[in-house]
């Protein structure tokens, strides 16, 4: 949901701060009654690691269809950008553990290390029979140690490195190849489509956030994603892109940019280097969280420098325009020649590709639920199945 959410979150806090005692099932999920078809009579038990903003949504459709088919689920998160509060609006409660370390290199790998001997407590306790993540490090180095089998899902090969340690098994989009996964994981499987697939068709349009904004319907909407400054994937000509696409906007009346910063550091020095902007405004920084996925469904155009917000607004058809300058990634890479998403590349590119045109939008989103959702978790299914008769074997 590209970090973003509505602006008064359905619950406090402490439904997902430490000092709950437990760690709950999947909260704000329907109570199913479980029973399994695995070998064992004994209900499965699926943790999922929680590790960035745009995990929330994407695993929520997930977690769903697995309790419906009779499995528990156990949630941890990384108090990393908007995931408390994503997790608050979905009413997910679980136990936030660890945090965001800085960009420096060897912080981020201390802060890795801290997580993990965090994490060992819960993974004890907990004894899950499968561990699942989009990309924890710390949860497939816990699990290593305790000898819990691990599914890694991501959709950037070009962040996917472990070290030493791969996980089991990795889950990705079918357009990255098998060569640019690990080569040391035990099973590389694939399901169709994007990541955002899971979730986007579960979009219920609500036209109130555009007065909220106070934007006027003939107003072209455009939303901005600041690049990710902290990632260790970020190149600064990424900058250099969002300051020109901003330079270009400055001077059209009719368009308002909503401007979705990644944090309060990014949010103080957008307002201070773009005050006159936002001043006659032409920028919108909104006050309090808000719905990433309805705002860009009542965009015109979206032009963001993170991959999530461009594959959500190329998930939901609309037009959108990457200025990530890291290396390119298979999915991204996809959609651009597949025409559902542009390239921007240098300064000139900025003014020559960006169409400010406004959207003849459908009523609402497509609702037909996309393949990769229970392609997914019949991958699951399998793993466990194939696991829980290895160990019969073994006994």
């Amino acid at each position: 949901m590209s970090t973003a959410v509505t602006t008064k979150p359905k619950v406090d806090t402490n439904t997902v701060d430490d000092e709950a005692a437990k760690v709950h099932p999947a909260g704000g999920l329907p109570n199913v009654a479980l029973g399994s078809s695995l070998p064992s009579g004994k209900a499965k038990k699926i943790w999922i690691d929680i590790d960035n903003s745009p995990h929330v949504p994407f695993f929520l459709p997930i977690i769903e269809e697995l309790r419906k088919k009779g499995f528990q689920v156990e949630l941890t998160a990384r108090d990393m950008y908007q995931v408390r509060e994503l997790l608050q609006f979905f009413q997910l409660p679980c136990r936030i553990i660890g945090g965001h370390y800085g960009k420096a290199r060897g912080l981020k790998i201390l802060g890795t290390c801290l997580r993990v001997a965090q994490l060992m407590p819960t993974a004890v306790k907990q004894r899950p029979d499968l561990a699942l993540s989009h990309g924890s490090r710390a949860q497939i180095l816990a699990c290593k140690a305790l000898g819990i089998p691990t599914v890694m899902m991501h959709d950037y090969e070009h962040s996917t490195k472990t070290g030493f340690i791969e996980p089991d098994w990795t889950l990705t989009p079918d357009v990255i190849p098998d060569r640019a996964i690990a080569k040391k994981s035990r099973r590389r499987l694939k399901y169709p489509g994007l990541k955002e697939d899971v979730y986007a068709h579960r979009l219920q349009p609500d036209p109130s956030l555009l007065t909220d904004l106070s934007i006027s319907p003939s107003d072209l909407v455009v939303t901005l994603r600041p690049p990710a400054t902290e990632a260790h994937y970020h190149n600064p000509e990424s900058e250099t892109l969002f300051a020109e696409t901003l330079r270009m906007l400055e001077d059209k009346s009719f368009v308002r940019a909503v401007t979705l910063p990644r944090n309060e550091r990014q949010k103080l020095q957008l307002k201070s280097e773009w005050a006159d902007l936002i001043a006659t405004g032409r920028m919108i920084i909104p006050k309090g969280p808000l719905d990433g996925m309805n705002l860009i469904w009542f965009s015109d155009l979206v032009v963001s420098g993170g991959g999530t917000m461009n594959r959500e607004a190329a998930a939901l058809g609309v037009p959108v325009y990457s200025i990530f300058r890291g290396r390119i990634g298979a999915v991204d890479r996809y959609l651009t020649d597949c025409g559902r998403m542009t390239l921007i590349e240098s300064v000139e590119d900025v003014r020559t590709k960006i169409v400010l045109s406004r959207r003849n939008r459908p009523t609402k989103p497509e609702s037909t639920v996309r393949p990769a959702l229970h392609s997914i978790v019949n991958s699951l299914i399998d793993i466990l199945e194939g696991t829980c008769r290895a160990r019969l074997h073994l006994a």
